[in-house]
């Protein structure tokens, strides 16, 4: 498992997020879109449903000039959160405290046995992540694009 965004032909359960489209279309899979897993977008999920009351997992969910600052503020609140956690105990208490973030922290587990004492690697990677989003946020805002959000 990758804690990153990810290309298409890197991902199999994935949340797309595409900004090809227009307020009305989207090219699906496009290759200018980023990946992010499932398991790993759960962190995320509830900026995402803060920004946006329309944010639905199961539709793909249209993020455009209105949406954007309140979907950075909400990555930028996270972030601050991620950056103030100093050990694993408070890492594994903030998955733990995210709806299916106990699923990531099975997923880390299983893949990395040694998860505990790589705890920190586990975090860096989180927090580019969500550096990586906020980044995506203002290229649409600086190129006037949208953000489709669509879940595989």
């Amino acid at each position: 498992m990758r804690l990153s965004l990810m290309k298409k032909t890197e991902i199999i359960d994935f949340v797309e997020f595409n900004t090809t489209g227009d307020a009305e279309n989207y090219n699906r899979c496009d290759d200018e879109s980023l990946y992010l897993a499932v398991d790993v977008f759960n962190i995320f999920v509830g900026c995402f449903e803060r920004s946006n009351h329309l944010f639905d997992f199961s539709v793909p969910t249209l993020y455009n000039s209105r949406k954007f600052i309140p979907l950075r503020n909400e990555l930028l609140q996270n972030l601050e959160t991620l950056l103030a956690i100093n050990n694993i105990t408070q890492f594994s208490n903030y998955l733990s405290g995210i709806f299916l973030g106990k699923d990531l922290l099975e997923v880390l587990s299983n893949y990395d046995p040694n998860y505990e004492r790589q705890w920190r690697t586990h975090m860096r990677k989180i927090i580019q992540v969500n550096r990586h989003l906020m980044r995506l946020i203002d290229l649409c805002i600086d190129e006037e694009r949208v953000l489709w959000v669509i879940p595989s």
